[in-house]
């Protein structure tokens, strides 16, 4: 199966708006990701879980209190409850928990309302999205800026959802066949914290680019399902020999990988054929490099000019950013 190249752009690296243009408005909202591609995003990036009646919907995460108006509606008090998901106890409310249509009936709320209040503004302004949503709100914009614009969708706690009897990858790869994105443009990438599902994806042919997202410690949740305590950790893909036994097109690897004079992962990566991602640019002090605050207020500006020049300086891919029209300025300037 060919698996198309990403969508070229004037410049590198591809500007991809993380949950929308999330600095702005409500993380997931129409809003947002509308706001992402006016400010110059060439791609978005939604996370994608799933409801009880297997309808894919675009939530950061399923448990949904931090990011929607649930804990507001008493006919939906007796869903909250604690839960393990991916080994992490959490309590609260979870998408699987919920149908379409009662989802339908919530409203997007800002994640971080201290560090972000005028994006908290627009609290209860919009609905959820689904991926289907997304994909018809991408065409559009598409259409109105007539040049190619993309998704990068991750997918979220594969591992779970496949032991409650929703198995994602086929639940992807029918929306996208839906919503007719398997043309292999190249506007399509599918990206994920578990290898295990991209490889699913990939047999149901699916032709997007997968890219394996790698955490700074750790290891892959449906590894250690699978494997328990012999689980590869992810530092093990990051080595010469690790990047060649990947089976995905591109690696997602913290900004702080990045930073560092003389890292030579990238060009490390480049040799085995992959792709690089860095998430995720923001320029508030709480998000920034120590080198690069400004003053001790979290919610302030420091020196993100200074950070966000450096990752793309190293030769990445795509950046993954809140403030997309920030990372695009930076670009323009290199």
């Amino acid at each position: 199966m060919v698996i198309p190249p990403l969508q070229r752009v004037d410049a590198r690296p591809l500007i991809i708006g993380h949950r929308g243009a999330s600095g702005y408005r409500p993380e997931h909202s129409a809003a947002a990701y509308e706001l992402a591609f006016e400010l110059g995003a060439d791609y978005v990036e939604p996370d994608i879980v799933a409801t009880r009646d297997g309808v894919l919907v675009i939530r950061h995460e399923n448990e949904i209190s931090g990011t929607t108006d649930v804990a507001g509606h008493p006919e939906f008090e007796d869903r909250r409850r604690t839960a393990v998901v991916d080994g992490v106890s959490l309590t609260g409310w979870f998408t699987e928990d919920f149908t379409w249509p009662e989802l339908q009936t919530l409203r997007c709320i800002e994640r971080l309302p201290a560090l972000r209040p005028a994006s908290a503004a627009f609290d209860g302004r919009f609905g959820l999205l689904r991926l289907a949503d997304l994909f018809a709100l991408v065409d559009r914009a598409s259409d109105a800026q007539q040049r190619p614009l993309g998704i990068v969708a991750e997918i979220k706690h594969a591992t779970h959802f496949a032991r409650l009897g929703l198995p994602l990858d086929e639940l992807f790869a029918a929306e996208v066949e839906a919503a007719a994105w398997n043309t292999g443009d190249g506007r399509l990438v599918v990206e994920s914290f578990e290898p295990t599902v991209l490889e699913r994806v990939r047999a149901r042919r699916i032709l997007a680019r997968s890219v394996l997202l790698v955490e700074a410690e750790g290891a892959a949740a449906d590894l250690v399902a699978a494997l328990g305590a012999a689980a590869p950790d992810y530092a093990s893909y990051l080595t010469p020999d690790g990047l060649r036994s990947l089976s995905v097109d591109g690696i997602s690897v913290p900004k702080q990988l990045l930073l560092e004079p003389g890292n030579v992962l990238i060009d490390s990566a480049h040799a085995s054929g992959l792709d690089v991602f860095t998430w995720t640019l923001r320029p508030e002090n709480e998000f920034l490099d120590p080198r690069f605050r400004a003053g001790c207020d979290e919610a302030a500006w420091g020196a993100w000019r200074d950070e966000f020049g450096r990752v793309m300086a190293s030769g990445v891919d795509g950046v993954f950013a809140d403030h997309p029209d920030l990372a695009v300025a930076v670009r323009a300037e290199l």
